[in-house]
């Protein structure tokens, strides 16, 4: 029944579980929303004579090499501008939570956020009011520098799915509190947590990918059956020290290979849908439980003092395993809301 819906779960004990989850932790991109961001602001510094097409042949280089969903819709706006071949770019290295560096015809290139430029001894100065417009409005807010000056800011926009909003108000209502985790900055965060319907004090922003964990640790030593949703590789240590790992199907393999459930189709909705099937199952089995033992504890006395003829007996232990096994099957007929 679970996959005829979308819901992929690996095992019975996480169908059993996932009725007792009443902490849900969300990772933003690609869970809450599409996945898909695409870059919408560019503005070149003051401090460089680069004009933009020079700046977007330098990111799109740099991008070209990273994973990351806000890399690829770089390198697709560089492409859409019709920029011309990369530049061979040497010693690239990710950054973990924070962007990419690069050498670019013997110069050092990074790409990241605002913390990154702080920790390189970078001033943003001439950005400063452009970043916290831009982050108002929910945008992430990537920055362009040497190892000397800023060179440019660029602002990437990743939309809400259309369902996110609905399926967090449906969990909340079924007394399940709803946290999201982003290596975004606390006001974009925010942003999008108004959007959904979150609860401020539960956004955690600017979070590194190696402290999602933490963050998992932290609810469950609260109290809480804790499950955690995300797509990314980033994600995989979270999902595995959740009581319930769920992967989205539209993310990375190890996601989903970590998880106890993966959701076919990304929705948020499915969360609800699973948490639905194992109280469904659940009372399936107490059901079959019941069936298994009631002619058991009415035959038994009578067998005893002979009061029970064996062809008798025989027939009500067929029927019990018949009405178990009918009773089960029923499950495939139900409706999954």
């Amino acid at each position: 029944l679970g996959a005829k819906n979308g819901l992929l779960i690996k095992n019975g004990a996480a169908l059993e579980s996932a009725a007792k989850i009443n902490a849900l932790i969300v990772d933003k991109t690609g869970t809450i929303t599409k996945g898909k961001p695409v870059v919408t602001d560019v503005q070149v510094s003051p401090l460089t004579a680069m004009n933009e097409r020079e700046i977007l042949k330098i990111l799109g280089s740099l991008e070209s090499l990273s994973e990351h969903p806000l890399a690829r819709a770089i390198v697709r706006y560089a492409q859409e501008k019709n920029i011309g071949r990369s530049a061979n770019v040497l010693n690239f290295s990710a950054l973990v939570g924070s962007g990419v560096q690069g050498e670019i015809d013997h110069k050092l290139y990074f790409i990241g956020t605002k913390r990154l430029m702080e920790e390189k001894n970078i001033a943003t100065k001439p950005f400063q009011t452009s970043i916290q417009e831009l982050e108002q409005l929910g945008k992430t807010v990537m920055l362009l520098a040497d190892e000397i000056n800023i060179l440019a800011l660029l602002a990437v926009a990743d939309e809400v799915k259309e369902t996110s909003r609905a399926a967090i108000e449906k969990l909340q209502a079924e007394s399940v509190d709803v946290y999201m985790l982003t290596g975004d900055n606390q006001l974009t965060a925010q942003y999008i947590g108004k959007q959904v319907g979150l609860d401020p004090s539960h956004i955690f922003a600017e979070v590194l990918p190696e402290n999602k964990a933490e963050y998992v640790e932290k609810l469950k030593t609260k109290g809480n059956f804790v499950a955690m949703v995300g797509d990314g590789i980033n994600d995989a240590p979270a999902l595995a020290t959740a009581d319930i790992g769920i992967a989205m199907g539209t993310g990375t393999d190890i996601a989903m290979e970590t998880a106890d459930v993966t959701l076919m189709n990304g929705d948020l909705k499915n969360i609800y849908r699973t948490i639905s099937l194992s109280k469904m199952t659940m009372r399936k089995i107490r059901q079959n439980l019941f069936w298994a033992f009631i002619y058991n504890v009415i035959g038994i006395p009578f067998a005893a003092v002979g009061l029970l003829n064996p062809i008798v007996a025989g027939g009500a232990m067929a029927f019990s395993s018949v009405s178990v096994l009918l009773n089960s099957l029923s499950l495939n007929h139900k409706k999954i809301s």
